[in-house]
């Protein structure tokens, strides 16, 4: 396996498994090792897309806590403290997260593949998270959430699946939690960005005028609308994010 080909998330993770089995006195990095470092990242992917995919992290984190803790512990004298090996489990762990690449045809190992292939092992972290109801569905409806058709080119690919996420307001999912003030007498706009849009090239609206004239009103009506169901089939299910160009 060449760790090259990890992301940069992934190999961090790798590094911080080794760690914690230096930590717990272990001989070996297993699968647990892996998926605890994993929880554990500041602004990780696999907490943000296990919690997105409704997942109780405490809970998940306390039960592979629980089976680190289980692991024999060896302690020989005079031994390096980092002098770990890799196991054959986690081995054809890695194996199967480089398929999981291979079929979403992504060029590098990420950390969604480790959890993929995660919840086909047989051992204890399988078992723990089959438990809470992770299945392989459950995550691959999440990971179309969160990257989208984005594909795995470069090895820092997390920092760009949840960017809209970070510098934008979601305004379709802000009209159906009804915090969007109603629109009085945009109809005639909001209908000429709808034909826009709707159109097979030059479909790109640009709403121009002074600050204050209304611009955000009408986008802001128009994701009112595409809640309602209220727009043609083609912008149906659609989303409106606001980007804060200042956040950047």
């Amino acid at each position: 396996m060449d760790i090259n080909r990890f992301t940069e998330k992934l190999q961090e993770a790798t590094r911080a498994a080794q760690s914690l089995a230096v930590r717990h006195s272990h001989q070996q990095i297993d699968v647990e090792h892996l998926l605890v470092a994993l929880l554990e990242q500041p602004e990780g992917l696999a907490a943000a897309i296990l919690l997105r995919a409704s997942v109780p992290l405490p809970e998940l984190h306390r039960q592979l806590a629980g089976e680190l803790e289980r692991m024999p512990k060896v302690s020989v004298s005079g031994a390096p403290a980092d002098q770990v090996y890799v196991t054959g489990r986690l081995q054809k762990l890695l194996v199967a997260a480089e398929e999981e690449a291979r079929k979403l045809r992504d060029e590098y190992i990420s950390v969604e593949h480790v959890l993929l292939a995660a919840v086909e092992d047989t051992g204890a972290a399988g078992r723990v998270l089959k438990s809470l109801g992770v299945t392989r569905e459950r995550l691959m409806r999440t990971l179309q959430e969160v990257r989208g058709s984005q594909r795995v080119t470069t090895q820092n690919p997390e920092a760009t699946y949840q960017s809209l996420e970070k510098y934008g307001r979601d305004l379709t999912a802000l009209a159906s939690q009804g915090k969007l003030d109603p629109v009085i007498g945009r109809d005639e706009e909001i209908r000429r960005v709808i034909q826009v849009l709707s159109r097979r090239t030059k479909n790109n609206p640009v709403l121009i005028g002074e600050p204050g004239v209304g611009k955000t009103a009408i986008a802001e009506g128009l994701a009112q609308r595409i809640v309602r169901g209220d727009v043609p089939e083609g912008l149906k299910n659609k989303k409106i994010i606001s980007l804060d160009m200042g956040a950047l």
